[in-house]
């Protein structure tokens, strides 16, 4: 049976997973310390960063070049173990160039995370791509 402090952390954890798609989406870069370990590392397309400032470098990188992106993250599955936990999460991101094209990624974020003083935070990223389109001319 399930105890309410473990559905606690997995609600916890999702509202973190949730938040990490805001916090591209809506560049909330300053929030970075809510969201993720001072040591935190993270390893995808773009390279492999360690810390918050190479995360936010890494994330400029991959985003700035768009006028607004949108990601949706789904399917979480989350397992704690004490004060430790990994979750697994789709991503499809629609990632809007400029007015006239968009184009579509997909991903699968791995985390890990540890409970912090200041709740559970993410210490590592793993970012394995699916899919990229090539720019899609847009209906709307």
């Amino acid at each position: 049976m399930t105890d309410l402090r473990e559905l606690a952390d997995r609600s916890e954890l999702a509202e973190l997973v949730a938040r990490h798609s805001l916090w591209l989406d809506e560049l909330r870069y300053d929030e970075s310390d809510q969201l993720f370990t001072d040591d935190v590392v993270v390893k995808s397309l773009r390279g492999e960063a360690t810390g918050i400032e190479a995360l936010i470098q890494i994330a400029r990188k991959g985003h700035d070049t768009y006028a607004r992106t949108l990601h949706n993250k789904s399917n979480l599955v989350i397992t704690v173990d004490g004060d430790t936990a990994v979750v697994r999460a789709n991503d499809v991101a629609v990632l809007v160039r400029h007015d006239m094209t968009e184009e579509i990624a997909a991903a699968v974020h791995h985390y890990t995370a540890r409970r912090t003083p200041s709740g559970w935070r993410f210490d590592r990223l793993e970012v394995a791509p699916l899919a990229l389109t090539a720019p899609l001319a847009r209906a709307i």
